[in-house]
């Protein structure tokens, strides 16, 4: 994005600015687009703060606009902040979703690092997977460990899912690809090639089995109309409440 320095409407349509201003003693940066529209409107999302104004207005009237509206902005940026998941932590101890459960890393010191399911009960055996590498690892190698243990569950487990539900709708088992797509959790082809996101594998086992479901109807339907949520509906009856689950979670 530019700092706008054209005075010409056109220029002000074309050009993002970000700038700031201080709100309940916060200091808030947010994008102002000019465009065609007559009142001043604003939204919070993800991104932070967006104000839509009319070509010509003036910034000092869009700054009252926000004082005004400025225990609603803080409050809806706070929101949104709290929603946002945290970056990973790369070093030992650190907790990893897999299907919806905890798993931390442990570094042993003469064996190769340990996934070990986190469990809170004191006494409860715990389940470990041993990650092929030397004890001592840097970030960056704890990094590549845990991705490669994220990418191999996942395989396992999304292959295992299209086998279990391919023959419930009565098609050919389609090819699986890991994506790394950042707004999608699946899609599918009509060449019968079905791509899961590698994040799903972090999320429960029955949000797995909807998304699956999901893109293996599109085998069958390839939209979203009714016949197609029929066609969900036929091979997973509660895929509604696990759409809105998988919403969100995000």
């Amino acid at each position: 994005m530019k700092i706008i320095t054209s005075t010409s409407a056109a220029a002000q349509l074309s050009i993002d600015e970000r700038r700031r201003v201080n709100l309940k003693g916060k200091e808030v940066t947010y994008t102002l687009k000019r465009c065609r529209r007559k009142t001043i409107g604003m939204r919070v999302d993800s991104t932070g703060l967006t104000v839509r104004i009319p070509a010509r207005e003036s910034l000092r009237c869009v700054e009252s606009v926000l004082q005004n509206k400025a225990d609603w902005i803080v409050q809806k940026l706070d929101e949104w902040k709290n929603r946002k998941p945290r970056s990973p932590v790369w070093e030992e101890g650190a907790v990893f979703p897999l299907l919806g459960e905890p798993w931390r890393l442990s570094l042993t010191a003469n064996g190769p690092a340990q996934m070990a399911r986190a469990l809170e009960k004191a006494g409860t055996e715990q389940e470990q997977l041993g990650l092929p590498l030397p004890s001592i690892l840097t970030s960056q190698q704890i990094e590549r460990v845990v991705m490669n243990w994220y990418r191999s569950n996942a395989q396992t487990c999304f292959s295992e899912r299209i086998a279990f539900y391919a023959p419930r709708l009565g098609v050919a088992l389609p090819q699986l690809k890991l994506s790394y797509a950042r707004t999608l959790w699946g899609s599918c082809t009509s060449g019968g090639v079905v791509r899961l996101n590698w994040r799903l594998i972090q999320k429960p086992l029955h949000l797995v089995d909807y998304v699956v479901a999901h893109e293996l109807s599109h085998l069958i339907e390839m939209n979203h109309s009714s016949a197609f949520w029929r066609t969900v509906e036929s091979i997973y009856p509660n895929y509604a409440a696990a759409r809105k689950e998988l919403k969100k979670s995000g």
